[in-house]
């Protein structure tokens, strides 16, 4: 397969040194033919040591940057390298690898230039906030881009590069994912959904409801008439 064609697996990671054996053995195993590149977003731990003993292409910051800043890292170099479509996976074990291949089955269709990952609402599993944060920013951009999106929050997602790069993208935080959504929606760009599991680790959360959620907001204000 050439990297024309091709798909990169892409994964932002901050002090995530104790789940990434994992997940790159379970990205291996469940899809063996899609590289890896890791974006190490200045950990604190070592992150850095783990990569350098795993088959992945490690690509690094010298601070932390932020995921939204994470994820341009990882989209520069896939374009760089002629990929194109990559999937994006949380480091911290909340994304099953094992549905990699229903992404890359639905884009192979040709129908779609985002598939999102569509967690199924577990109210046993899934904090209380987090659904309710999840439905209303989902229903809003729904509205906006006059397209069904049931879960917007969901880092977990395969994107065409054609679609990141022809976005002009102001944000570089986790509001950067939303925006995504309701520029690339705006400009006629198809987003499809697989459904995935939702897993919730117990872990460390980056998220800061307050400040990320005031994001949010002013980036709806200003697409609204974008």
């Amino acid at each position: 397969m050439s990297r024309a064609s091709g798909i990169l697996i892409v994964i932002p990671a901050y002090n995530a040194a104790q789940t990434l054996p994992e997940l790159i053995a379970r990205c291996k195993k469940a899809a063996p033919e899609l590289p890896v590149a890791v974006v190490n977003d200045g950990s604190a731990d070592s992150t850095g040591e783990v990569l350098a003993k795993l088959d992945v292409m490690p690509l690094a910051h010298q601070g932390n940057r932020g995921k939204g800043q994470a994820l341009l890292t990882g989209f520069d170099y896939a374009k760089q390298e002629g990929f194109a479509a990559v999937i994006t996976i949380d480091a911290d074990l909340q994304h099953a690898p094992e549905s990699i291949p229903a992404f890359v089955e639905l884009y192979r269709t040709g129908r779609y230039d985002i598939i999102v990952g569509a967690r199924t609402i577990d109210l046993t599993v899934m904090p209380f906030d987090r659904w309710w944060t999840n439905k209303t920013t989902s229903w809003i951009i729904s509205k906006i881009i006059k397209q069904r999106i049931t879960d917007s929050q969901s880092g977990y997602r395969l994107i065409s590069t054609k679609v990141w790069h022809s976005v002009q993208l102001a944000t570089t935080d986790y509001d950067l994912e939303s925006e995504v959504l309701i520029k690339a929606g705006k400009m006629g760009y198809r987003i499809g959904e697989v459904p995935i599991a939702t897993i919730y680790t117990g872990g460390k959360s980056y998220i800061n409801p307050l400040a990320d959620t005031w994001r949010f907001i002013k980036l709806v204000w200003r697409n609204l008439g974008w």
